[in-house]
């Protein structure tokens, strides 16, 4: 697993390794009952804070896609199955967005409206 970060970036640093994470599992590089790499490891490989990491750890688990057991660490959750599942529509609808001309941020936007 390479977690990604960009440091020139607006968006915070615990939202890009979150971020990074989903990616991983939309490309089927992490399934459920994989570990997470320690969030110190984590921490050290990207030069941030240990706390930056259990943030994006947290947001991950609010999300139920990781499971956080103390003495196990981070695990991905069954969760993280059907979001895999789900790449495929998730890139032709970004797709279709773009050759609409539908920002991304626009996209998600209008995704959070629709949401119960």
């Amino acid at each position: 697993m390479l977690i990604r970060i960009d440091a020139e970036s607006t968006q915070p640093l615990f939202e890009q390794i979150a971020a990074s994470v989903r990616a991983d599992v939309l490309a089927r590089r992490l399934r459920p009952g994989d570990r997470l790499p320690a969030a110190r490891e984590v921490a050290a490989a990207i030069e941030v804070n240990v706390h930056t990491v259990l943030r994006a750890y947290q947001e991950l688990r609010s999300e139920g896609l990781i499971d956080l057991r103390r003495g196990r660490g981070a695990v991905m959750s069954a969760a993280a199955e059907p979001l895999a599942a789900f790449a495929d529509d998730i890139a032709a609808l970004v797709g279709r967005g773009i050759r609409l001309g539908i920002t991304p941020a626009t996209l998600a936007a209008l995704i959070k409206e629709m949401a119960p």
